[in-house]
């Protein structure tokens, strides 16, 4: 007999859930190691905050929110989103991409969703079937599993780096290729999730060549076996902060320009989120977007995603998807909205060239990391690493295979100071 505190009233799955968010309890440590009065550093949660440790906003953002009539805060949205909202985030995701992309007879669908895990949710609960595995990096964000196992989904893995002296330095094709191949020869459907650019935790982002290797492999995958849906899902949570935020689109139009057929089993989607981008984290506003080149096959999957939304969340919130269309449709609201945004970008890339350049003077083996919230130290027991540095009032996240340092939360002049706590702490 179960002895466990309420065995009999839950199932078997939530019975696995337990304890709590690695990442919010070690920001739980460091907000209280500021009460008792330490001079702490916070590299935890992934929140992008001032160097005074004030939450950074987009100024912009909240005036048009303040703006926003009651009606927008008080009503339901429509079930798929408020239609303008729905073009915006295609806007978002592809940049000027878009209008390449049409004009060579591709065509989108939209669903709102709370934040990008809604878009997550809304992948894995309808482009795979149960028991199947979705292929991740060997290292991600970790809330993925556990999306998976609420879908009934197993998870596959690719190393996140490829052996030294690859052509694509960013990108270990040979395993890709070879993991995607396994799936397709035993699964009803192959599903990537590639959180690019800006990846989360590392801060890693793909050259042109290495989305050209990942996109070609998918496709010719999908060719060779036109029985088992392809799709590649990309996690854009990230990539307004990164140098090229919609690579992606270019890489997509590169390849039809080529002539690469599309086959009609394959399917690209964003899974895309406004916390970051216009930090409004607690508003949970996101979308899943499809494309492809049949209409039909949009319009199915226009159905589908509407459907589980409302037999899921009923509708995502309104008032953001209010703002955030009123903002972008005025030329001088989204000019001022760019460069607050380029603002933030820039505090990020000041802090991250500082971290590169101080643990490049104190023997730090960082990962390479390029754009976003993070960069990332591989270590086989990251918890001891993160105790010790804890020990210095400098607060990190140990995840499974290394260290998450958030680079977003920390302060410009502590940056030197946690680069020699690493070092000192790892000899």
């Amino acid at each position: 007999m179960d002895e466990s505190a309420g065995a009999t009233l839950v199932n078997a799955l939530a019975s696995t859930r337990r304890g709590n968010d690695t990442i919010f309890g070690w920001y739980a440590r460091y907000l209280q190691a500021l009460e008792d009065g330490h001079d702490a550093i916070n590299g935890t949660a992934g929140l992008l905050l001032e160097d005074d440790g004030s939450l950074a906003i987009n100024d912009v953002v909240d005036q048009m929110l303040r703006k926003a009539p009651p009606v927008e805060f008080a009503s339901y949205a429509p079930l798929k989103g408020l239609p303008d909202f729905l073009d915006l985030s295609i806007s978002l995701a592809l940049g000027d991409h878009r209008s390449e992309l049409e004009e060579l007879g591709f065509h989108f669908v939209s669903t709102a969703t709370p934040g990008g895990s809604g878009a997550l949710f809304l992948a894995a609960n309808n482009l795979c079937e149960r028991g199947d595995a979705i292929l991740l990096r060997e290292r991600h964000w970790g809330p993925y599993a556990g999306f998976l196992v609420g879908c009934g989904l197993e998870m596959a893995t690719w190393p996140l780096l490829p052996d030294e002296g690859n052509e694509l330095p960013f990108f270990a094709d040979a395993a890709f290729e070879q993991t995607v191949e396994e799936l397709a020869q035993k699964q009803n459907t192959v599903m990537v999730w590639l959180n690019d650019p800006a990846h989360n935790p590392t801060g890693l982002t793909m050259t042109p060549k290495g989305r050209r290797a990942a996109l070609d492999i998918m496709m010719a995958s999908a060719s060779k076996h036109p029985d088992v849906g392809h799709t590649l899902l990309l996690d854009t949570a990230y990539s307004l902060y990164a140098n090229e935020p919609h690579g992606w689109g270019q890489t997509i139009k590169d390849t039809m320009d080529d002539g690469t057929p599309w086959p009609e089993n394959f399917l690209i989607t964003y899974a895309l989120s406004l916390s970051k981008s216009h930090t409004a984290y607690g508003l949970r506003t996101g979308a899943l977007i499809g494309i492809h080149p049949d209409q039909s096959v949009i319009e199915r999957l226009r159905d589908i995603f509407g459907t589980t939304g409302r037999q899921t969340w009923s509708a995502a919130p309104r008032v953001l998807q209010h703002a955030a269309s009123q903002l972008h449709s005025d030329e001088e609201t989204a000019q001022a909205w760019s460069e607050e945004r380029d603002r933030l970008q820039g505090l990020l890339t000041d802090r991250r060239d500082a971290f590169v350049k101080a643990c490049k003077q104190y023997d730090v083996p960082i990962n390479p990391t390029h754009d976003g919230f993070f960069a990332w130290l591989e270590h086989e027991n990251p918890e001891s690493i993160t105790e010790a540095c804890a020990q210095h009032h400098v607060y990190l996240v140990p995840l499974r295979g290394g260290i998450r340092i958030g680079l977003c939360a920390m302060p410009l002049h502590g940056i030197d100071r946690v680069a020699q706590t690493l070092a000192n702490v790892l000899n």
